[in-house]
């Protein structure tokens, strides 16, 4: 009977019993303020004027996960498994440009191209070095701290991704049009981030329910910009 009730457990959490999906969309908007103080003064001068200026509109690869330190009740972990990702080099780029993982997971890294690349990072989170590898090899590295990791190439100084390592399996990228969908989520109440490189982060509190869904958006920006 203990068996059976066991085999049970772990079926209805397969069929993601008692779960919920939180979902919605993230976009990135500048203060009016903060475009009128750029289009006047010295940023509008022949030094200055030709710089590109970031268009928020134009912003992507926000991430949207479950905070796991700044909620009353963490989401209940799923079983650990070992998962693979990857991160391409193709065109000189990495693809995609901002990866979300949870911690234990590794990140394969395949030279797509007919050029040598090579694969590092210095950051605090993980410093690796994969060495200069031609196309049609790839190498792999396990990201087993929680925290931000800049990755670059030392022969392409465009070449510039982020993996971002998160401690809970709750997460979920924004696709192009700046959607995302957290499915499989255990009813109860959390914070919710949102979170941009280059912006600040933004939470909110939600509230999932069984076999529900809730909508959150979210948009994320500068408030000021100072003066000179």
């Amino acid at each position: 009977m203990m068996r059976l009730h066991v085999i049970l457990l772990i079926l209805s959490y397969a069929h993601g019993a008692h779960a919920g999906t939180i979902t919605g969309i993230v976009r990135a908007q500048g203060k009016e303020e903060a475009a009128r103080e750029v289009a006047t003064g010295k940023y509008d001068s022949r030094k200055f004027k030709f710089i590109e200026r970031i268009n928020y509109a134009e912003l992507r690869d926000f991430v949207v996960y479950i905070d796991e330190h700044s909620t009353n009740r963490a989401a209940p972990a799923k079983p650990v498994q070992v998962t693979t990702r990857r991160v391409t080099q193709k065109g000189a780029m990495f693809t995609p440009h901002v990866l979300p993982v949870m911690v234990g997971t590794t990140v394969e890294w395949p030279n797509n191209d007919e050029i040598f690349h090579n694969v590092f990072s210095m950051s605090e989170t993980k410093e690796f070095d994969l060495g200069l590898y031609e196309g049609g090899k790839s190498k792999s590295v396990l990201f087993d701290r929680p925290g931000r990791v800049d990755v670059f190439c030392s022969i392409h100084t465009a070449m510039n991704c982020i993996v971002l390592v998160l401690e809970t399996p709750h997460f979920s990228a924004t696709d192009d049009k700046g959607r995302y969908t957290i499915a499989q989520v255990p009813a109860g109440t959390y914070k919710l981030k949102a979170w941009h490189e280059r912006l600040p982060s933004q939470t909110k509190e939600v509230t999932v329910t069984d076999d529900g869904v809730v909508k959150i958006d979210f948009t994320l920006g500068i408030t000021n910009l100072p003066k000179y």
